[in-house]
């Protein structure tokens, strides 16, 4: 039983948790942004749809990170030994087959919903295996990528009702930059990293908190979206700002851990700015049990 448990453990820690819960709140996102929660979830229906996207969100992030680590393997022999993979509790062919069962799941969840995001949960897959396969070792176009797949989950969110993609899919280019920028430092996190590079992370989260803002006016929901954005602020500026004064890896670490986490509230406050009380409240929720996993499985 025990063996049983340490096992599950270590699929789990492959899998990243606390994560997955980011990539669910990116849906709830994308489907505020659309317009699905104007009205409510009022019928059965509207219910599984919404669902149905929230499983594909999970087997494509958590398909994704998986092959982080298959691909990840030999460096983190020597860089992160503890990892379930070379620490050999989970082997590459047992990883590979999760991270394939995973992207399989997410894609055909999508689809169940309809083809466009059937066609984007495909994309998100093949951009997640290009990140982990070359695109993390590429220092300009590798940020970009990670970020792709960002804005990709939050279109699938959005493409519950296609006919918003015209008039608001250019806002998926917010999270291509708030996780590109995330990213950009997350490279420096075991060795130490430039303040250069993090005031430039710190740019871009700012350029992030402007076009919500700007969002959350137009549509007169300023004053809603406030609450959610100080939390957002304080997630991340406090161990950026921290990181900025002593640029070392726990530092980074924390920093990109708290970019992560901060996806969440972000993402509240997106619902905020498109949807009705208390679904922001819903998708803040996630925040503590986010906390929790984090404590016990790898954020970064």
């Amino acid at each position: 039983m025990n063996y049983i448990l340490h096992k599950l453990g270590g699929y789990l820690r492959l899998m990243r948790p606390a994560n997955i819960l980011t990539a669910i709140t990116d849906i709830m996102a994308g489907i505020a942004i659309a317009g699905f929660l104007a009205h409510g979830l009022t019928d059965v229906q509207s219910v599984l749809q919404v669902v149905c996207l929230a499983i594909a969100a999970v087997g494509l992030y958590g398909g994704g990170v998986v092959f982080n680590d298959v691909f990840d393997a030999e460096l983190d022999r020597i860089e992160r030994p503890e990892r379930p993979i070379p620490s050999g509790l989970i082997s590459r062919t047992q990883a590979m087959v999760l991270g394939i069962y995973l992207l399989v799941l997410g894609v055909l969840a999508a689809f169940s919903v309809g083809e466009w995001p059937g066609m984007l949960a495909a994309g998100i897959a093949v951009s997640a295996l290009v990140y982990d396969k070359w695109g993390k070792h590429n220092a300009l176009l590798g940020p970009l990528n990670m970020g792709l797949c960002r804005g990709l989950n939050l279109l699938m969110g959005m493409s519950i009702l296609p006919q918003a993609l015209p008039a608001y899919g250019w806002l998926a280019l917010v999270p291509v930059l708030y996780i590109a920028a995330i990213t950009m430092i997350s490279r420096d996190e075991v060795h130490g990293g430039k303040k250069r590079t993090l005031w430039m992370a710190a740019l871009g989260y700012g350029a992030v908190c402007a076009i919500i803002l700007i969002q959350a006016s137009l549509h007169h929901k300023l004053l809603a979206v406030i609450p959610y954005m100080l939390v957002f602020l304080y997630l991340i500026l406090r161990p950026l700002l921290k990181a900025i004064r002593e640029p070392v890896g726990p530092n980074i670490g924390k920093a990109v851990k708290g970019g992560i986490i901060g996806l969440i509230a972000m993402n509240a406050a997106w619902v905020a700015a498109f949807a009705m009380f208390p679904y922001p409240l819903i998708v803040l929720a996630f925040l503590p049990l986010s906390f929790l996993l984090a404590r016990a499985f790898a954020v970064t």
